[in-house]
């Protein structure tokens, strides 16, 4: 949620803001609608000082007189007023409420202006795409990916985008996980194990709800979603509470499994593991003083970055444009990674800071040196999102023979140098 005090005062920054993302609202009905909100607000409060003066002028009256009387039906008629106003200033605040959290948070100045995916700009890149395997091939054309990544089966339990892992492809998984928890957990981070469900006001302070309802599995019956990513419910860790200013930055490290209902569009952006609706990653969030967010969002970056390097992957870091980032985000980085079998990027994670606009839906706070609350910002990546990170290893490091060799670190946690051989 955006700083009310800077709608009202500086609407035209707000308007030029919104107009550099993709993302609609009316920013003068909003205002309207504030406005009207006030104005009933300060009308039931008059007429509240009223009935208080009323009610000490009839202590003064004598009961039964005629003045009494008088007074009796007026304070009647005030007290209907009263309620009828009441009644329609609660209208107004839920539909204010409801029409403030359709403004996306503002872009950072240091965003690049722009309308698609074509205007991000390379910020850093790392490793030689051509230096990878001359036996490159697409992931799902391994000749034993069918037999340890069972898409059919997958879909025959649960439905398109739901893969099962055997063998050596579920161990590889774990040892992913287990790798990008040991060495943020070394950066600094703590762990947590969130729920895998959130409710209506968790979706809603990260900006998931009202933007991505239908990104997002429902289950009615109990108003609970799917996590979408593990910065769901780590976020609200910290909602409606207080933090001490001097631990600042908080940081935390979470696995998940992620489910999204949304499918990309066709051919080779959903084949194999490129989008599928079950996913594992590990996500890290950030709670951080106002006036180290900027070079928070840089650290974070380097945490994600670390973890390619080390799978010995070439990747390359995009400066999102106003016009592709996200609705709650106010900067965002995306990170890539060379698939050479596919002769594409992929994106593994993304980084990005959100200023004060989660912390302001969740109400997470610290007491600065003033003594005055304010909200905290908010940041997370993924460090890092399995599923291509997962078709990055299997085609950049495919072997004639159609086994797959591992990175070292990988070697190391498996005990095995390579995976893919097909049972005889």
């Amino acid at each position: 949620m955006i700083d009310l005090k800077l709608l009202r005062e500086e609407p035209d920054r707000v308007r030029s803001a919104v107009g550099r993302k993709k993302f609609g609202c009316d920013i003068d009905a909003i205002l309207e609608l504030d406005a009207r909100r006030r104005s009933a607000i300060a009308e039931a409060e008059r007429l509240r000082a009223g009935q208080k003066s009323a009610n000490q002028e009839m202590a003064a009256l004598r009961k039964g007189s005629p003045e009494f009387v008088k007074k009796v039906g007026e304070m009647k008629a005030l007290a209907a007023r009263v309620k009828e106003l009441q009644a329609r200033q609660g209208e107004l605040e839920e539909s204010w409420r409801r029409a403030l959290l359709t403004i996306p948070n503002l872009p950072d100045a240091s965003v690049p202006d722009g309308d698609t995916e074509e205007d991000n700009l390379v910020h850093a890149s790392w490793g030689d795409p051509n230096r990878v395997s001359g036996e490159a091939r697409p992931h799902w054309d391994l000749p034993w990916f069918r037999e340890l990544v069972n898409l059919d089966r997958g879909t025959r339990i649960a439905g398109a985008g739901f893969p099962v892992f055997a063998g050596e492809m579920a161990r590889l998984i774990r040892s992913l996980v287990d790798f990008f928890l040991a060495e943020n957990t070394a950066a600094g981070y703590t762990e947590l194990q969130p729920p895998l469900l959130v409710n209506a006001d968790s979706a809603t302070a990260t900006g998931q709800l009202p933007d991505k309802e239908g990104q997002m599995y429902h289950v009615a019956g109990d108003g609970l979603y799917l996590i979408p990513t593990a910065e769901v419910p780590v976020t609200n860790f910290y909602r409606d509470e207080i933090l001490e200013a001097d631990a600042l930055p908080y940081k935390v490290c979470a696995y998940s499994p992620c489910f999204r209902r949304e499918a990309g569009s066709h051919g080779k952006d959903v084949r194999g593991l490129n989008r599928v609706h079950q996913f594992d990653k590990v996500e890290l969030v950030k709670w951080v003083h106002p006036e180290h967010s900027d070079a928070e969002l840089e650290s974070l970056r380097e945490d994600a970055e670390r973890l390619l390097r080390k799978l010995e992957l070439p990747y390359r870091t995009l400066l999102m444009c106003a016009g592709d980032i996200g609705f709650p985000h106010a900067k965002q980085y995306d990170i890539e990674v060379w698939a050479a079998g596919q002769q594409r990027w992929l994106e593994v994670s993304s980084c990005s800071n959100f200023t004060d606009f989660q912390a302001r839906r969740a109400n997470t706070r610290f007491r600065d040196a003033t003594g005055t609350l304010r909200p905290v910002h908010t940041l997370n990546g993924s460090a890092l999102a399995v599923p291509r990170v997962l078709a990055a290893l299997l085609e950049n490091n495919a072997r004639a023979d159609g086994t797959v060799a591992l990175p070292p670190v990988l070697r190391d946690r498996m005990g095995i140098e390579t995976i893919g051989k097909l049972r005889s």
